[in-house]
């Protein structure tokens, strides 16, 4: 088996660990960031993440905080395999010769790199993943409209592609880019020079689980922690109508929550992001090294 083929099998068994353990976390996360801002004097849908948590699950239960999950699902294979693939191919390129460690600064440019690249698979399934997830939110509306909400990823792809054409599938593509760019050098960087740190040099291959778990949670800590901004405006663009939309584009919409929310409502959201950063992108790295090593 080539390098390729064993970082897309590494990649998409990390992918499929990250979602078990982290889809709950965005889900809640989702719901915080998209809720309807309230009118004055009202409070808002949720107090807060663990007031999301409570109503979630008695409305519909605990599968309820998996919601959504079927479009990431659908394409982790690819977005995984994607992300380490082209992260693995510009090692290759960025290495002096054959097998030999890469510094820190390598590796956020490898990291820049394999998140350009997995933008175009992150967006469409995010924003499907989206409005599944913030359908509580959106459900007043369909109803004054009249308009019957989607049952599943197919059917809200099908419902995008109807009001706006294949092109609708991409709508947040910007804010997109500027979180998987920036997100993924920096994580790939910080997993880098923990594991280097840990390690006291530039051979990392001894490390154990432990540090490797530890270094794949502050690597997700420090995803969130740089794009988190970029993350709320994508959320809000991306499930705002088509037809009568709130923002016309990122700058926008920033302005327009910041005018209404402040700085803090950039960071809607934040506490489930953070609380599922740590254990997801752990269990990911984990289960792509583990994956790696048995696959030579």
């Amino acid at each position: 088996m080539g390098d390729v083929a064993k970082d897309l099998t590494a990649g998409t068994v990390g992918g499929a660990a990250n979602l078990v353990v982290g889809h709950p976390f965005d889900t809640i996360k989702v719901k915080l960031q998209s809720q309807p801002t309230p009118a004055p004097g009202q409070l808002p849908k949720y107090a807060g993440a663990i007031d999301a948590v409570k109503q979630t699950v008695a409305a519909e239960g605990p599968r309820g905080l998996y919601k959504g999950m079927g479009a990431p699902l659908a394409t982790v294979a690819a977005f995984n395999a994607a992300l380490f693939s082209v992260r693995g191919q510009m090692e290759a390129v960025l290495r002096s010769e054959p097998g030999a460690p890469l510094t820190v600064k390598q590796q956020v440019i490898a990291g820049a790199g394999a998140g350009t690249a997995v933008s175009f698979l992150a967006c469409p399934t995010e924003l499907i993943k989206c409005r599944l997830q913030a359908q509580s939110s959106l459900a007043e509306a369909a109803a004054a409209s009249g308009v019957a909400l989607p049952k599943g990823p197919i059917d809200v792809a099908k419902h995008v592609v109807r009001e706006a054409g294949t092109k609708g599938l991409f709508k947040g593509l910007v804010p997109t880019m500027g979180r998987e760019v920036p997100g993924n050098a920096v994580m790939f960087g910080v997993y880098e020079a923990t594991k280097q740190y840990l390690a006291g040099g530039q051979d990392t291959s001894n490390l154990g689980r432990g540090s490797q778990i530890l270094a794949g949670g502050l690597a997700g800590a420090a995803f969130w922690l740089s794009v988190y901004p970029t993350d709320v405006v994508k959320s809000v663009i991306q499930v705002d109508d088509y037809k009568k939309p709130r923002y016309s584009g990122s700058l926008d919409a920033m302005r327009k929550i910041i005018a209404s929310e402040g700085v803090k409502g950039l960071y809607k959201g934040f506490g489930p992001a953070m609380a599922r950063s740590v254990p997801a992108n752990a269990a990911t790295f984990v289960a792509y090294e583990i994956t790696r090593s048995a696959l030579g």
